[in-house]
């Protein structure tokens, strides 16, 4: 009778059989290959195997090499038998490594710890190590010949606690080192069963001349002062992988803390790009040097044009200049990462796929190169044997189909790794110098000279520029930033030569560029995208407002990069929803504190209020639009405001509040513009004893989030003063006593122009119930009897007062307060809805002037053409106040230049109260 294992090596292992690796682990590991049950093997299962190897009489080093030979066969059979996950294969690989190193680490701290007592601060704590993973270890991505880099770091400096006799004291410094050594020779070290892993040390600080161990407070210093820019890409996939218990431990958060700020900045960081580009570079030439003279070795899925690490690159390049405001990007794996960036805009959809499917396609190929020989090589084999089975078992109808699909593969990854960092990465050689060229293709040269820039540029532009020969902090720049500024001013310059960009727009990025010297990256950032700084003239140029939010809110501007962003509109739900995960992937690090959130919303509202912005300068949407944007997006603000709010308050005694908001003026007529105040009113609906005292101290802590400046800015300015009562009232009323005084129940209730404010009132948050319940008594408000004479003497009187508030210089005229501009139109709507609402229910509804005026003049309550007219001159006067507050100019002007809508504004006026 055949074994189970000849019959699972003839039935199972066939597709696999080509490789001499598995060819000699069948040899010398027959009798322990079922140790492993079937299945690919997790750690659970492996730890059995290990055990099982131990009880046979092996020492530990030779159960882990063993335990080693065994998985890979299995991931061996598996992947190539049956086409297992390439996550499958990598994370048996990664527990191994996991394993291993915790079996190791527990042996050497066993060691040591009956040699030197255990290692202890100098208050008489404990002290961890943790073994940090990097690169594939730390993002769970093992390939089934990888070496492993780990980095070792321990909590804190002190002296060991010695043994029960006083003696073997030593440093931590000195046991941890030691501790190292005893890792090394149970997992590196090679005996005749190989080794476990190659471990490579070299990212460690200060690299092979460092020491072996580094304390946590050293590693801070070292990144702080001294950690380089492709650091940060080493640091982006670092995990804590052993011991076990501080996997999970709450220390190895104060390692996070020192490792998170180093790998992302606070803001948009385009200096990267230069750092990328000399790693790829170095790598690039490394490679060439090796394949010299070896054409066979040119063929590298790793290393080569289009390969596996232009993928790692393009990923982790925008991960680093984006993953500082942006957390949901955090994502080691290589593969969890793609999606995230496509959702961010920063990746269209189909190219994050694409790259997706070329990154499991290549991992495949180099894992089939791997288990030919057990060799850490990414070199396709030149044997034809070899290529036809590597076919073969990736599902390849032969070895020329499987070639024709790599080449197609490594040509997209190429392309878009070229676009990202701004064509070939040769470089650009003239009389024995060289350079890189950027996205746009300009050659970094060396620093331009200021004066003979200035000589160069259009006399406006010319006079701004030659302030800086004498300015300190543009004289005090590092060399390397001084030539950015100045390759931007003379590209900008030629912009203006050319016609494409206005000599007046350019004077202003001037004036904005001047204000931000200290943050270089910006200055990278217009350098990398042309595009941007294309964008970002026209916008600049268009009117003066734009230039005082970028200043206020630099990070914006790479808002310009997204192609679609132009053409697209906001979208409640997917603003809130990416929100919702940017918070979730700050919980998941333990980030989340208040100032964090509060950054957190005021980044995302200035981005989408910027968007608005670009698309209203450019033409894109129109007034109306703008202003149903900006009203959707307070909104979104206050719904995620208030839930997190609710959600961090000490004494809430529910899981939701019931509670709303209503919003007045501007913000319940949908009608916001940059920068309006939002009118708002608090109610609560809960019959807990303590609930007035709980929604007090809630709307308090939502105010402050809202209206609070952080160094991201604000939010909103927000009044109150139209609940009732006013500034004596109450900040947050209960349903039932707001109801009661809308409707003049009691004898605390309503003026006439409350009730003016109600025509424009909307509910903005809160439970379906409470919405239901605050129209029907907005409904009676507006439906209510009223003495037409009465009501229209009142309202007249309320528009002379805010008239004589607001006075008019002769020979102008104000858009807004002069007789015949918005107010008048505002004054004459709110009469009619409180006058005609009880027989003309089409009124009630809060469809914005411009509707409600249709709408009237439809009922009869308006001559023929009146309302129309009234309506095209509100729109029209809106438009003018809207463009002159953009360019920060006064809202009135000639009158003969509004005559038009004047006069269809006094037409409705006399219309409406002269009837």
């Amino acid at each position: 009778m055949p074994s189970d294992l000849s019959v699972r090596t003839a039935i199972d292992t066939e597709p696999a059989a080509h490789s001499r690796l598995l060819q000699r682990l069948h040899r010398r590991y027959a009798q322990e290959l079922v140790l492993l049950p079937e299945g690919m093997p997790v750690r659970e299962t492996m730890e059995r195997a290990l055990a099982a190897l131990r009880e046979r009489g092996h020492d530990r080093p030779t159960a882990l090499r063993i335990l080693r030979q065994i998985v890979i066969e299995r991931t061996m059979v598996l992947d190539c038998a049956q086409q297992a996950d390439l996550s499958e294969v990598t994370r048996a690989m990664t527990e191994l490594a996991e394993l291993a190193l915790d079996q190791a680490c527990q042996h050497a701290r066993s060691e040591l710890d009956a040699r030197h007592g255990a290692p202890q601060t100098d208050e008489g704590e404990p002290v961890d190590l943790w073994i940090v993973g990097m690169g594939k270890l730390g993002a769970r991505e093992l390939n089934v010949s990888s070496d492993i880099d780990l980095i070792y770091v321990y909590a804190s400096d002190g002296e060991t606690a010695g043994t029960s006799d006083g003696r073997g004291r030593t440093s931590n410094h000195e046991y941890f080192g030691r501790a190292v050594k005893i890792i090394y020779a149970l997992i590196g070290e090679v005996t005749e069963h190989g080794c476990v892993f190659r471990v490579d040390l070299a990212l460690r600080p200060n690299g092979n001349s460092g020491p072996v161990a580094i304390s946590l407070a050293a590693l801070e210093e070292y990144l702080q002062v001294q950690g380089r820019e492709w650091e940060r890409f080493a640091w982006l996939k670092s995990r804590v992988v052993a011991p076990r218990a501080s996997v999970t431990g709450d220390a190895v958060q104060a390692l996070r803390s020192v490792v998170l700020p180093f790998v992302f900045r606070r803001y948009l960081d385009y200096s990267v790009f230069d750092a990328l580009r000399a790693l790829h570079h170095q790598i690039r030439e490394h490679a060439a040097q090796r394949s010299a003279g070896r054409p066979e070795r040119a063929n590298d899925v790793k290393l080569s044009r289009g390969g596996i690490r232009e993928i790692e690159f393009t990923v982790q390049l925008l991960q680093v200049v984006r993953g500082g405001q942006f957390p949901e990007l955090r994502r080691r794996p290589t593969l969890d990462a793609l999606p995230r960036i496509a959702q961010a805009g920063l990746m269209p959809q189909e190219t994050a796929e694409a790259l997706a499917r070329a990154y499991i396609f290549l991992r495949r190929v180099e894992h089939r190169i791997q288990y030919l020989d057990d060799q850490q090589t990414h070199i396709l084999p030149t044997r034809d044997d070899d290529l036809a089975w590597i076919a073969a078992t990736l599902g390849c109808e032969s070895a020329c189909a499987f070639l024709r699909e790599l080449d197609a593969h490594r040509e997209l990854v190429a392309q878009e790794f070229d676009k990202l960092l701004g064509g070939s990465d040769a470089p650009a050689c003239k009389g024995g110098r060289c350079g890189k060229r950027n996205a746009a293709g300009e050659r970094a040269a060396s620093v331009p000279d200021i004066d003979t820039v200035i000589e160069t540029l259009p006399p406006l532009l010319q006079s701004r520029v030659a302030e800086w020969r004498s300015n300190a902090r543009v004289t005090a720049l590092r060399d390397e930033a001084r030539a950015r500024l100045l390759r931007l001013v003379q590209r900008t310059a030629q912009w203006v030569t050319e016609g494409e960009v206005s000599e007046e727009a350019a004077v202003r990025l001037v004036n904005w560029l001047e204000t931000l010297l200290r943050r270089e990256s910006y200055l990278a950032l217009l350098l990398e995208r042309p595009a941007v700084h294309e964008q970002l003239l026209h916008l600049l140029g268009a009117a003066r407002w734009p230039a005082r939010y970028l200043q206020q809110h630099p990070g914006v501007i790479d808002e310009l990069a997204g192609t679609e962003m132009l053409t697209e509109r906001f979208v409640a739900a997917d603003f809130e929803q990416g929100l919702e995960l940017r918070r979730s992937s700050l919980q998941s690090t333990q980030e989340d504190d208040d100032e964090a959130l509060l950054d957190l919303l005021r980044r995302a509202h200035h981005a989408e209020t910027f968007r608005t912005l670009a698309r209203d300068l450019e033409g894109r949407i129109t007034v109306e639009q703008v202003a149903d944007d900006l009203s959707a997006l307070a909104d979104s603000v206050l719904r995620l405001t208030a839930r997190w709010c609710w959600e961090r308050l000490r004494n809430r005694h529910r899981e939701e509040p019931q509670f709303g908001i209503v919003g007045y003026g501007k913000l319940g007529g949908k009608e916001l513009g940059y920068g309006s105040d939002l009118d708002i009113v608090f109610v609560f609906d809960d019959d807990d004893e303590n609930a007035p005292e709980i929604y007090t101290a809630f709307v308090r802590k939502l105010i402050n989030w809202l209206t609070v400046k952080t160094g991201e800015g604000d939010l909103f300015e927000i009044d109150t003063a139209l609940r009732p009562n006013g500034n004596s009232g109450l900040l947050v009323s209960s349903f039932d006593s707001f109801s009661n005084y809308q409707q003049r129940r009691g004898s605390n209730t309503a003026w006439t122009w409350e009730h003016q404010a109600m025509t424009r009132a909307r509910f903005v948050l809160g439970s379906a119930d409470l919405e239901q319940r605050f129209n029907e008594v907005r409904t009676a408000v507006v439906t209510a009897p009223r003495d037409p004479v009465a009501l229209a003497q009142e309202i007249i009187d309320m528009r002379e007062r805010v008239h004589s508030a607001h006075p008019v210089p002769p020979g102008s005229f104000d858009v807004k307060h002069s007789r015949g501009g918005m107010v008048d139109v505002e004054f004459a709507m709110q009469f009619l809805v409180l006058s005609q609402s009880a027989v003309h229910s089409e009124l009630v509804e809060n469809k914005g002037n411009i509707g409600l005026l249709q709408r009237a003049e439809d009922a009869g309550l308006l001559p023929a053409g009146v309302g129309a007219a009234a309506a095209a001159a509100y729109r029209r006067l809106r438009q003018i106040q809207h463009r002159a507050r953009l360019n920060e100019e006064p809202t009135r002007v000639p009158p003969e230049s509004v005559e038009t809508e004047r006069e269809a504004v006094l037409c409705l006026w006399n219309a409406v109260f002269s009837a």
